[in-house]
């Protein structure tokens, strides 16, 4: 059972920042001109900005995790009992099958239900986390071309994308990181009210050019008029 509020705890671990962030490789400098290696997941979780607001978030948050924590318990209460009694029913001889399933049915309803319950808890938290991020990717491109071109690289690889490769001398890591903290030394913590990720926002735009595309279609393909 307590398997079945993994997300949500992982959600609230995160939040407190206790989820261990990537290590950066410091760079000794390339040894074939023009090529690197650059873990960019790892250079935005050891960004300034994201650093800090993982700092902030279970500070500005507190009260909406406190509440995650505590529902959470009280759901985890409300599921043991009925836990161990199916478990018990199961291995008793002559387990009533119907019952059984009967049993199994509740309490995963009521894992369902909780585990919803507390993702709209910790939605604030969670746009947070994305509002954060959001505003980071949107500087790393940039800070990727500033080291680029201070380091004269004209081909980026990512470490999955290697086979084999001396990671300290073609890691491009801390200069990407350098340049990033330079755009965005800060992010900003809390959203504006409305505001979705941009997966949201791409997905709502393409559907209403859908929308839009078959209204077009059906105005074309209306009656024709009839010649005489």
């Amino acid at each position: 059972m307590k398997t079945l509020f993994k997300s949500a705890i992982l959600a609230t671990s995160l939040m407190l920042g206790s989820a261990a962030q990537p290590v950066l490789a410091q760079s000794t400098g390339p040894v074939v001109q023009g090529l690197a290696v650059a873990n960019l997941d790892a250079v935005i979780a050891n960004s300034n900005a994201f650093r800090t607001a993982q700092q902030q978030r279970p500070v500005t948050y507190k009260a909406q995790i406190d509440q995650a924590e505590a529902r959470r318990k009280q759901i985890e209460a409300q599921l043991n009992p009925l836990v161990q009694k199916f478990n018990t029913d199961r291995q008793a001889g002559s387990a009533n099958q119907t019952a059984l399933a009967q049993q199994a049915q509740t309490i995963q309803q009521i894992q369902e239900s909780g585990q919803q319950e507390l993702q709209k808890i910790l939605q604030p938290v969670a746009l947070s986390e994305a509002y954060v991020n959001e505003q980071i990717e949107d500087k790393i491109d940039q800070a990727v071309k500033n080291a680029m071109g201070k380091k004269k690289v004209s081909l980026l690889l990512s470490p999955q994308a290697v086979l084999a490769v001396n990671a300290q001398a073609y890691n491009l890591n801390q200069d990407i990181l350098n340049e990033l903290n330079t755009l965005i030394p800060a992010a900003q913590l809390v959203p504006p009210q409305g505001w979705e990720p941009r997966q949201m926002r791409e997905a709502r735009a393409a559907q209403a050019a859908q929308q839009q595309a078959q209204q077009g279609n059906a105005v074309s393909a209306g009656p024709q008029p009839q010649g005489r």
